[in-house]
């Protein structure tokens, strides 16, 4: 989840300049399709938001409010889509996208994945999906809602926060980055159809990054790297400093 302070101590990395550059383009053009992906841990709402804020664009961040978990994927679907309808006050989901428009690009970031940490009555998409084993028929419907109101999406830039979790002990897993044969499968057909950047670091912007939130030893850092990987969250957390990518 991202907050302020995320943004506050923030490490200019190649993958962050990468998708700096591919959202600097939104400005000037209508029509496109952005994934962020990555492996949790890795910060991708903190690239998100922080590269959002240097370059000023508008954005519509989406919510994701559920009051039930046991949501049926088009609840999920219905219960979004009202929402937006209601903040943009549209009466209809034509007129929702076409006012949607007005916006550099619709965001479907934090506030859509993790509002249950917003909200402590509601909870986030993040959470149903570790609950339903109905995902896939929830991607359906909004590949269809693309295609019925495709004329209208053409003026739209959309950047997905994208994720898809599985929880496996205690540890979360991303189908498009953590599995083995199959991540790399799914996360190239997503690139042959959108736009897709992938968080990910090297060990040592994964060492700058720690050191720039805590004052700790780089043999400390390269033995919780052989742990976790390079998935700066996790490591701090582990180091007692905070949730900070």
């Amino acid at each position: 989840m991202n907050v302020p302070s995320d943004n506050r101590i923030f490490v200019e990395t190649k993958t962050y300049l990468k998708l700096k550059g591919v959202l600097d383009n939104l400005k000037n053009s209508r029509g496109n399709i952005i994934h962020v992906i990555g492996t949790p841990g890795t910060g991708k709402s903190t690239n998100i938001y922080r590269a959002i804020d240097e370059l000023g664009l508008k954005v519509y961040d989406v919510e994701c409010n559920l009051k039930d978990l046991s949501a049926t994927p088009m609840e999920v679907f219905n219960t979004t889509i009202e929402a937006v309808k209601e903040t943009l006050d549209a009466k209809d989901k034509r007129e929702a996208y076409r006012r949607l428009s007005s916006f550099d690009a619709v965001l479907f970031a934090d506030r859509f994945h993790d509002s249950h940490l917003l909200k402590d009555d509601l909870h986030g998409f993040s959470e149903w999906t570790l609950k339903s084993w109905k995902t896939p028929y929830f991607y359906l419907l909004c590949i269809r809602e693309y295609f019925k109101y495709k004329e209208e999406f053409k003026h739209l830039n959309i950047i997905f926060q994208t994720a898809w979790r599985l929880k496996i002990g205690k540890r979360k897993y991303d189908i498009f980055t953590d599995i083995p044969i199959i991540s790399k499968i799914l996360s190239k057909i997503l690139g042959m159809i959108f736009t897709v950047v992938r968080i990910e670091y090297t060990p040592k912007e994964t060492i700058k990054i720690i050191k720039a939130h805590l004052k700790v030893e780089e043999e400390k850092i390269k033995k919780y790297i052989k742990v976790y990987g390079c998935r700066p969250r996790y490591i701090l957390e582990r180091l007692g400093g905070g949730s900070h990518p």
